[in-house]
């Protein structure tokens, strides 16, 4: 089996893009598919461990936002407040691990939302870091900003979008 090892150009023109290309539907699964699967469940993981140290250090957060304030941590809306945050971010984290399922098993669809809420995540980034809201930190913001290039990566390669339309007429 030869491999096409020349060069891709790094200007490519939409019309050539655009094209179908020919897929087989036995094509086996491509490591990039499975590495942004993996990449999906790896940040479904630090979302789940994002949101037991919020848990954990919930009353310091109410203090901290509400500084001078008369805020009671032992309030039962405050309680109700943290409890919307987590059933919310498990919702959100069971929806990402059912698209890294999806995207594993060769769904088209879910591959794109994944890609599109990563762009998201990541001009979002970006603008908070650019008005000046956001530091960009190693153990909070550079992680999760590696993880969704790393998702863009994988999941927008040729070989993960041919996986993922080998079965379209």
């Amino acid at each position: 089996m030869s491999r096409d090892t020349t060069k891709r150009p790094a200007f490519e023109a939409a019309s050539e893009l655009v094209q179908p290309v020919p897929t087989d539907p036995r094509m086996p699964r491509p490591i990039s598919t499975t590495m942004g699967a993996a990449l999906v469940l790896l940040r479904v993981i630090a979302g789940i461990a994002w949101l037991i140290a919020l848990s954990v250090q919930w009353n310091d957060v109410v203090r901290q936002e509400f500084d001078g304030t008369s805020v009671d941590v032992d309030d039962p809306a405050v309680s109700a407040a943290l409890a919307f945050v987590l059933v919310l971010g498990g919702v959100v984290l069971a929806f990402d691990l059912l698209l890294a399922v999806l995207i594993y098993l060769g769904f088209n669809w879910p591959r794109i939302v994944v890609m599109v809420f990563s762009t998201l995540s990541i001009s979002g980034t970006f603008v908070t870091w650019w008005v000046g809201d956001q530091q960009l930190a190693l153990d909070e913001t550079m992680f999760t900003l590696a993880l969704d290039i790393l998702i863009m990566l994988a999941l927008s390669s040729r070989a993960a979008r041919a996986y993922a339309r080998r079965n379209k007429r």
